[in-house]
């Protein structure tokens, strides 16, 4: 296949693991053969660039730093972006087009995809369609819901004198329900639903989870230890790392607590407050991506706190594919992976007293903390792992061509 993959992002110019993700998946994708074009954004470089399989040409507005425009500057870069994907499309002639994510960028190239003639399939990883759509700058001014009564006279005018057609011409723009997501699927159930519930009528989405790079995480010894408890992730109100040192108040001094990640300078003086009674006992670390493939071994259980309804979480996975014991929250697509007592225990959102009971269950039941890491790391290796999931995507590309 000839697959032109769209995405706002691409390593090494990212901010997180969607875009990681989206990597991951094309570099398999294009080892099994496919002919594959990466047409993403300017984003970390100066200008546009070609490197090999990846263009960057892409503008984005007001995402990751860069700056919000008024709508009639705003048309410039629409009207470039629609014009980099018309170029795009006719120079790599591609079988299929595989959308991620559009967090940033021109929402109306949507619009000019349904137009290709082309099959289009979108991965949705994040909330970019629930929470972002609406609120594009470029399509919420053509649809009257921002600009208040002089936008509506401005409007009237352009579409009286045709200045509109000419626009849209260039910049295509169009009523909410004219755009449609005809082959999609979700990294969730969660997410799904979420998305639905936002008035998008995508009943027919497929579920493909996210994968993670299985055999790259150094397996956790078999040990009687239990004393050593993980938190790994933004160190950010919405992660809830508080609740942890919190647990850690309720648990005997045996146990200590070492968070991997960072975050705002004032959370993160708040986590400090919060843990200073607690001495040595608790602990701040970073590590590298790669290095947090050893660092799951180490622990004897992660606290996956997550107070929000994530889309799917990959720390967990990542700490079964290491044989390690999880204890987490059900939130968003956690629901979908985490299941009391077979695979990991799970604990009320926010509530540290729950958590600090589940981890002392955890201590007092050896038996039932390794069939739990047991059954959590074979489920991962067989469900979630990067090639079986790309073998999913793969198949569902394949599809699309015939449908």
């Amino acid at each position: 296949m000839k697959i032109l993959v769209l995405s706002n992002l691409y390593p090494p110019h990212a901010i997180g693991g969607y875009e990681e993700r989206c990597r991951q998946i094309i570099d398999r994708l294009r080892a099994r053969g496919h002919d594959i074009r990466v047409l993403t954004s300017t984003h970390g470089v100066e200008g546009e660039q070609t490197e090999g399989h990846v263009h960057r040409r892409l503008r984005v507005h007001g995402f990751f730093g860069h700056p919000w425009l008024p709508i009639q500057r705003l048309y410039a870069l629409e009207k470039h972006n629609q014009a980099v994907l018309r170029e795009e499309l006719a120079s790599f002639q591609p079988d299929v087009v595989h959308v991620w994510n559009l967090g940033g960028i021109s929402k109306a190239l949507t619009l000019a995809l349904q137009q290709c003639g082309r099959p289009v399939v979108y991965d949705v990883s994040d909330h970019w369609i629930a929470r972002s759509l609406k609120a594009d700058v470029w399509l919420r001014w053509w649809n009257g819901d921002s600009g208040g009564a002089a936008a509506g006279v401005l409007r009237a005018l352009l579409k009286l004198s045709g200045l509109a057609s000419a626009i849209k011409a260039n910049a295509p723009f169009a009523p909410w329900p004219e755009i449609e997501f005809r082959r999609i699927y979700f990294c969730s159930e969660a997410l799904k639903q979420i998305t639905i519930a936002k008035g998008y009528d995508l009943q027919h989405a497929r579920v493909i989870y996210c994968g993670i790079e299985t055999e790259k995480f150094q397996l956790r010894s078999d040990s009687e230890r239990f004393t050593r408890l993980l938190y790994v992730g933004r160190l950010s109100e919405d992660k809830d790392p508080l609740v942890a040192i919190r647990a850690m108040k309720r648990l005997p001094s045996h146990f200590s607590l070492s968070l991997y990640g960072r975050g705002d300078e004032d959370y993160m003086n708040q986590l400090r407050d919060e843990a200073r009674e607690l001495g040595t006992r608790v602990e701040f670390k970073t590590a590298s991506a790669g290095e947090m493939a050893q660092v799951y071994s180490q622990y004897d259980a992660l606290l996956f706190t997550s107070a929000w309804e994530e889309p799917f979480a990959l720390t967990p996975l990542e700490a079964m594919a290491a044989r390690l014991p999880v204890v987490g929250t059900l939130e968003g697509g956690s629901r979908e992976l985490i299941r009391h007592g077979e695979n990991a225990l799970a604990f009320r959102t926010g509530n540290a007293e729950d958590l600090a009971t589940q981890i002392l269950r955890m201590e007092a039941e050896p038996t039932l903390r390794r069939a739990m890491a047991e059954t959590a790391f074979c489920e991962v290796r067989e469900r979630y792992d990067i090639e079986e999931i790309t073998t999913q995507i793969e198949t569902t590309l394949n599809q699309s061509l015939k449908a």
